[in-house]
């Protein structure tokens, strides 16, 4: 068995899982539509905890999700294929999604940049965050829209990434700098706004 039956193979296992086990489904829309919103907002809750090491992360995910996806997309110049849905026939498809070239994985490359630099930064959490990005990616096959090897690619692209940005960007002190700089504005911007909610409180 070469390496594209094997990848239609694994699809077929795990997509067909939404036939038999149907009331799973929605579970599967939903983290493969909307967990990205609920990244987003720990992104934000992660940023103003305004603590260093904290914003290190979220900048090291940053940086790592854009390299990967320069990555994603020259990857996708050397082999391109459609969504499964497009190729196959009898494919459980379960969300709405253009035809385009699925590979590799967006949703992949978002989910493992932010978890495995997560991962990196608070290790304790590591199985929290790994288990979110696998659920991920799972789900993009489950839902139909993508091959395995679309979102492995993903994943490995990530992880590359991640692990070369947390070993050398934290060492760059330009970005230190910018984000001294930043919690500067910040803090020019709040001590105000802190100042008279602490005056309105008195005076009440």
């Amino acid at each position: 068995m070469d390496f594209f039956e094997l990848n239609i193979k694994v699809f077929r296992m795990i997509n067909d899982l939404g036939k038999q086990y149907d009331y799973l489904n929605p579970s599967a829309i939903f983290i493969a539509e909307y967990m990205v919103f609920f990244l987003a907002l720990a992104v934000i809750v992660i940023w103003f905890t305004r603590n260093e090491q904290s914003r290190m992360m979220v900048v090291c995910g940053m940086i790592t999700f854009v390299i990967a996806e320069v990555m994603g997309k020259m990857a996708g110049k050397l082999h391109s294929n459609n969504q499964p849905f497009a190729e196959l026939t009898n494919v459980n498809k379960l969300i709405e999604k253009a035809v385009d070239n699925s590979f590799p994985s967006d949703h992949t490359i978002l989910f493992f940049s932010f978890c495995v630099s997560f991962w990196l930064y608070k290790r304790g959490w590591w199985l929290l965050w790994i288990m979110l990005a696998f659920l991920v990616g799972i789900s993009r096959i489950w839902v139909g829209v993508h091959f395995p090897a679309d979102v492995l690619a993903g994943a490995i692209l990530s992880t590359i990434s991640g692990l070369a940005v947390y070993l050398v960007v934290p060492k760059i002190s330009l970005i230190h700098k910018l984000l001294g700089g930043y919690e500067r504005c910040e803090q020019m911007i709040l001590t105000p706004l802190t100042k008279a909610k602490e005056k309105r409180s008195k005076d009440l």
